[in-house]
């Protein structure tokens, strides 16, 4: 693997820390602050998506085969949930570039797009790492999910007084996806038939 290749994921990994996490993070705040519903929504429904982002970095820590698998599949359903609902995105046309809030959103949601076809494209450059994380030439993929393995440990530390090692967060990974694929599976079959690609944000927030 290429030094260049190598300098791709790692700059990945760190543009993901910012538009996957820092700045929805900051958006969700603006929007819940400037009370716009359309927008908290948005955020609201991303964040419940970009969870499964996070139970790869788990699986990644944990050396599991399939875990570039499924970090991949959490960019693709991430991309897919902030441009999915029909309601969100007519409201969002509705504003002009001046307004700050809703620019920013629109610029975010194509770095999100933008970020989930670069994990696809050195993916594919990587295609053995797809289902098998544990080969020699795969070990950059593993080396951006260290920080989040120091944070796991020292926080599995002090609620449970317990080391958390490889197979512990191979076995929580798991399960957390498990979960994860039962919620999801759920609202496929409840909620989207009712619902369909109509976010209701006009009744978020009541009672």
């Amino acid at each position: 693997m290429n030094s260049l290749n190598q300098l791709s994921i790692w700059l990945s990994f760190q543009l993901s820390l910012v538009f996957i996490v820092g700045l929805p993070l900051t958006l969700l705040c603006w929007s819940i602050k400037n009370k716009s519903k359309a927008i908290t929504k948005l955020l609201s429904n991303y964040w419940k998506i970009s969870i499964l982002f996070f139970i790869s970095l788990i699986l990644l820590i944990g050396e599991y085969n399939f875990a570039l698998l499924i970090t991949n599949i959490s960019t693709l359903i991430m991309t897919i949930s902030i441009w999915f609902w029909n309601d969100i995105n007519d409201e969002l046309n509705e504003y002009r570039i001046s307004h700050a809030l809703t620019t920013t959103t629109k610029i975010w949601r194509w770095s999100i797009t933008f970020i989930s076809l670069i994990f696809l494209i050195q993916s594919l450059n990587n295609i053995n790492c797809v289902s098998f994380i544990n080969s020699a030439q795969c070990e950059i993929w593993l080396k951006p999910s260290t920080n989040f393995y120091l944070i796991l440990k020292n926080l599995f530390n002090f609620l449970f007084g317990a080391s958390f090692s490889q197979p512990v967060a191979k076995f929580l990974g798991l399960f957390a996806l498990l979960i994860y694929t039962l919620g999801l599976l759920q609202w496929a079959i409840i909620k989207f038939p009712k619902s369909g690609r109509n976010s209701g944000f006009s009744n978020y927030g009541r009672n």
